[in-house]
């Protein structure tokens, strides 16, 4: 069960009796639907880069809303956006595989709905160790587009604005990355402090559709060091890449 639903069905397994939703049941839902309506679309644009898609993964989002057990959601609006990011991911992710490629090895799988205390571990281990890794390889302003077209499918022209890059140059740091990470190219030291909140970033963003700050992290990253801010250096966080 989602980490969203509560175990609140109680009286009602003691009853013995499944409730039947009602026409007030419905209108209650569709009104909570509706209001959380335009953010879901922000999040289905941004990942999936198509108004089209979009709407089909908004559409789909409300299929899954009418089934859902409503009864035992704690936090309608954050189970509709983690509803929608793992719709919408699992269109980019279906698109790729139509395309014969595959999501990048550098980034861990964002569609594992395991919700165990093992598994939640596992998956945080996951996402810091490629956050590390592609820290350690690659330059912010490559790291930022590769993370946003390979890890969310943005399209180029999204990313180019988030960056301040044209549209060439936003393909440019993307393949440069790509070809960095091919080489196995590790070499920098990494800011823990940095480290710590691109993880949580993206984390939020897989986990909650929290795409807008993964993006402003991203940006303020590769800003910050496009223009000579300074560093604090990490040599554990470096060497334990070893």
């Amino acid at each position: 069960m989602d980490a969203h639903l509560v175990e609140a069905r109680q009286g009602r397994e003691t009853a013995g009796t499944t409730a039947t939703p009602t026409i007030g049941d419905l209108d209650d839902a569709m009104a909570v639907f509706n209001r959380a309506r335009p953010g879901l679309l922000k999040i289905a644009n941004r990942i999936v880069g198509n108004a089209s898609e979009a709407e089909d993964v908004i559409q789909e989002a409300w299929l899954r809303w009418q089934g859902t057990d409503r009864t035992v959601v704690s936090n309608p609006p954050a189970l509709l956006r983690t509803t929608t990011v793992r719709l919408a991911i699992n269109v980019v992710q279906s698109a790729w595989r139509r395309r014969e490629s595959c999501a990048s090895p550098w980034l861990p799988e964002l569609l594992d709905t395991r919700t165990t205390p093992e598994a939640a571990a596992e998956r945080q281990d996951a996402v810091e160790r490629a956050v590390l890794l592609l820290m350690a390889a690659l330059t912010p302003r490559q790291r930022a587009a590769y993370v946003l077209r390979e890890g969310f499918g943005y399209p180029h022209s999204r990313i180019s604005e988030i960056l301040g890059l044209s549209v060439a140059n936003t393909r440019q740091q993307v393949s440069r990355a790509q070809e960095r990470l091919a080489r196995n190219r590790r070499r920098q030291p990494v800011d823990s402090v940095a480290h710590r909140r691109l993880v949580q970033a993206f984390l939020a963003a897989a986990q909650a559709g929290d795409l807008a700050q993964l993006e402003r992290v991203l940006a303020a990253d590769a800003e910050h060091r496009s223009t000579g801010g300074p560093v604090s250096r990490a040599p554990s966080a470096a060497s334990s890449l070893v």
